[in-house]
Parts: C-alpha cells; sequence; structure tokens
C-alpha cells in the first residue's frame, strides 16, 4: 500500500541536485549535451541525466620555481602563478579533457 509512495519519495530526494552559486552545472541527457543548470536545486533525473559541477570562481595555480640562464651567461630563478577563470561551463566540460 505505501511501496509506490515511498518509491516516488525516494526518487524524488535522488533526483534533487544542489548547485552553488559559484558553480554551473552541464548536464548530459543519455550522453549528450543538454543545458547549463544555474545555482539553486535542480532536478536530474538520474537513469537518464548526468550532471557535472563546474567551480567558475578564479583559481591561483602556483608554478614551480625554475632556474634559466640568459643570453649573456647570468643564472635567474624565475617563480610564477597563474591565475585562471572558467567563462563557459559547457565549453569547458566538453571541449577541454582536464581543464583543472
Amino acid at each position: 500500500m505505501y511501496g509506490p509512495i515511498i518509491f516516488l519519495v525516494a526518487l524524488i530526494l535522488i533526483s534533487l541536485k544542489q548547485v552553488n552559486q559559484y558553480q554551473r552545472g552541464v548536464v548530459f541527457t543519455m550522453g549528450r549535451f543538454s543545458k547549463i543548470k544555474e545555482p539553486g536545486w535542480r532536478v536530474v533525473l538520474p537513469i537518464f541525466q548526468k550532471m557535472m559541477k563546474v567551480d567558475i570562481r578564479t583559481k591561483a595555480v602556483d608554478v614551480p620555481d625554475q632556474q634559466a640562464i640568459t643570453k649573456d651567461n647570468i643564472p635567474v630563478k624565475v617563480n610564477a602563478v597563474i591565475y585562471y577563470k572558467v567563462a563557459d561551463a559547457a565549453k569547458a566540460v566538453i571541449e577541454v579533457e582536464n581543464f583543472y
């Protein structure tokens, strides 16, 4: 008697996904890109859809120290930081293998 109701409630709870303010959700329906989900609580059908969350904040990556020699034989030690930000979440997931 309560079996179908419990199953329906469990399916709804499994389908709810939270996308934070600093993320975007890229949704694939049966393996094909369908849309981008904005922040908030979103419904993703568990069998047919898959959602990947992409962080769109500015990231800082530290490059290890490197030593080089200039043209006039002076040793130089270089330390660098790379800043990047994802502008288009769909392109980052679909066109780049590992954008992180």
